[in-house]
């Protein structure tokens, strides 16, 4: 394990983020796709003499990858089992969950986080043209509903999710008693 750890550790180094290129449309949100992990880490493994190989196992509810490093020495760094089950039993459901359990796998292998990449961000033209919104704030002081201050939750990114939270919180608590009546 001597010389892989230590290869690892340089490759480590030299990790990049894997940058939020990819939209999910249904959660209007931004997420790192498998090919944005991959090359976050890939050309600093390989210079460390390191291969990463994901093998897939035998699943009937979903599928179940594991990634491995393997070092020109031989010797090899296992990195544990991940099962994803698939959301519907065909191709599609099979091929979306085995996307998701390798990137999901690597990016726990690796030990890295999906990251923005705030110069293609600030790149967006949309973002100059757009009339200035409310802040979230007070569109989250103005649900209406618990339904409504969902769909405001689903709209907004992680980082504004994280800073507004116990606002969403609190705005929960106080449409709760309405709803409920």
């Amino acid at each position: 394990m001597s010389n892989v750890a230590a290869a690892f550790v340089k490759a480590k180094r030299q990790f990049g983020p894997a940058l939020k290129c990819k939209t999910n449309p249904a959660f209007r949100s931004t997420y790192a796709d498998l090919a944005a992990c991959l090359e976050a880490v890939d050309e600093a493994l390989l210079a460390n003499g390191i291969s990463l190989i994901q093998e897939t196992f035998d699943d009937s509810t979903g599928v179940t990858v594991e990634t491995v490093f393997l070092h020109e020495s031989g010797e090899m760094i296992r990195c544990g089992k991940l099962h994803v089950p698939a959301s519907k039993q065909d191709p599609q459901g099979y091929g979306s969950a085995l996307s998701y359990a390798r990137r999901y796998s690597l990016m726990a292998a690796c030990g890295i986080a999906a990251e923005d990449d705030d110069g293609q961000a600030a790149s967006r033209p949309d973002q100059k043209t757009k009339p200035s919104e409310p802040s979230v704030e007070s569109r989250i002081g103005s649900a209406k509903s618990v339904s409504d201050l969902g769909k405001l939750w689903n709209s907004l990114t992680e980082q504004e999710q994280t800073a507004n939270m116990d606002k969403f919180a609190a705005r929960k608590i106080a449409l709760t008693p309405k709803e409920a009546a």
